[in-house]
């Protein structure tokens, strides 16, 4: 059997994350394998404290999107593989990796996974998921106070300087790529409902792309 690869992208804050867990919701935990593209950062851990901070992570660069390919290309391949633990408090990649096994559904989810084309190209169903802008700045700037320890100041000054501009040089024209557009982030059901629809479908075929 040929996995069913589902590509979910979208702004940071835009409902990615409701999206992906509503699929694994209607077709169980024990059918999907996930990849978050948060998990692939480069590992920056040599640099200075301040030289990290000076590092856009909203670029395409601080990502290490070949190894995020190969793992992809392992697990429709029936392999297992090891995927990274990065650290947003201290930026930096821990020792520890998480084992990811094989799965009838594999879904990847990230900010830029639609921008290289490597990436995409080995997709079955590529999704944006697409929200207004403050509402998606009120969202990423909830999750860095609660999870990443961040002041509301570095937040604020962060999105200004990098997370915006990235967001309309990269993210916003990746839409194109996408099969299927999810408005209202998260909260369009009918949307999601079509979407997980799909995907059961594919189940019970017993076949992918």
């Amino acid at each position: 059997m040929t996995p069913l690869v589902v590509g979910i992208a979208g702004g940071s804050g835009s409902g990615k994350t409701t999206v992906t867990q509503a699929i694994i919701a209607a077709v169980g935990p024990a059918q999907v394998a996930l990849l978050q593209q948060d998990s692939y950062y480069r590992d920056f851990g040599d640099l200075s404290p301040e030289a990290r901070l000076a590092i856009n992570w909203d670029h395409p660069n601080a990502l290490e999107d070949e190894l995020l390919i190969a793992h992809l290309g392992a697990l429709r391949a029936g392999h297992a593989v090891a995927v990274p633990r990065y650290d947003f408090r201290s930026y930096h990649r821990l020792p520890e990796t998480v084992s990811v096994a094989p799965r009838p559904i594999i879904i990847v989810e990230g900010i830029l996974i639609l921008v290289e084309r490597d990436l995409r190209d080995l997709m079955d169903i590529r999704v944006f998921v697409d929200i207004d802008a403050d509402v998606r700045f009120v969202r990423r700037l909830e999750r860095d106070l609660r999870e990443r320890g961040r002041a509301v100041e570095s937040v604020i000054q962060q999105y200004l300087a990098t997370v915006r501009p990235m967001h309309l040089e990269f993210v916003e024209p990746s839409k194109r790529y996408a099969d299927v557009i999810v408005p209202q982030g998260g909260h369009n059901r009918v949307a999601i409902d079509m979407l997980v629809a799909r995907v059961q479908a594919s189940l019970r075929a017993g076949e992918g792309g």
